[in-house]
């Protein structure tokens, strides 16, 4: 299953989920709610897109399932290996930021500026992609900021629970993940192997053949 980051869709893991197909894996591209072809709702907290992601799983009647999430993503899958660690069976998350961890520390980013290839990518996606624009409910942004600002303890706790072997892939100076948090974080899992790219954030777009190189292998192909 491959989800999606904020303010996109299912359609930016067309690439990816071809090579998958091409291996012979099923392969399920949910829309996130407020994204895509899913309703806006009024409640954008992120337990609840892990919360979707496990229903839409367990109506499917998935009884194994690797899960790789990108950004906001990266916290719905997260949030499902966390609550059935015995459903996945190999955990991918890309860029996810990192929340705080308690109330002493500041939110900080690798960098304040985006990069110029991002600026393209951001100025143009209306054209490339105005289907995802067009659908996404822009008043789950500040919601999510909120969430970022605040600490987020039980995210942070509930990582021992999750006994996937997880591969964590962060940008460079472009991305979003805090390093020092990520330390964390690796350290808290049981199996957790972190692959650093020279882009920024989605990585998977502007790194597609490292992406592929990563993580093909990781799940096994």
């Amino acid at each position: 299953m491959l989800v999606h980051g904020m303010g996109g869709d299912g359609y930016t893991w067309d690439r990816f989920a071809q090579q998958l197909v091409r291996r012979g894996r099923r392969v399920i591209i949910p829309d996130l709610r407020g994204h895509g072809r899913s309703a806006h709702t009024e409640s954008y907290q992120f337990p609840e897109f892990g919360a979707d992601v496990l229903r839409l799983c367990e109506r499917l009647g998935l009884e194994s399932v690797d899960l790789v999430g990108h950004s906001l993503g990266g916290y719905a899958v997260s949030w499902v290996a966390m609550q059935r660690p015995g459903l996945v069976r190999r955990l991918v998350i890309e860029e996810q930021p990192l929340p705080l961890r308690s109330g002493d520390e500041q939110m900080t980013l690798t960098r304040r500026l985006p990069s110029v290839p991002e600026l393209w990518h951001a100025t143009t996606s209306l054209l490339r992609h105005p289907r995802a624009v067009l659908a996404f409910d822009r008043s789950m942004t500040g919601k999510a900021l909120e969430q970022f600002r605040k600490p987020y303890p039980e995210w942070w706790e509930g990582l021992a629970e999750i006994t996937a072997p997880t591969l964590f892939l962060r940008g460079g100076p472009g991305g979003m993940v805090d390093p020092g948090k990520l330390e964390h974080m690796r350290a808290s899992m049981p199996d957790c192997t972190v692959c650093a790219f020279t882009c920024g954030h989605s990585i998977h777009r502007d790194r597609y053949r490292e992406f592929e190189s990563a993580v093909l292998p990781f799940l096994g192909h």
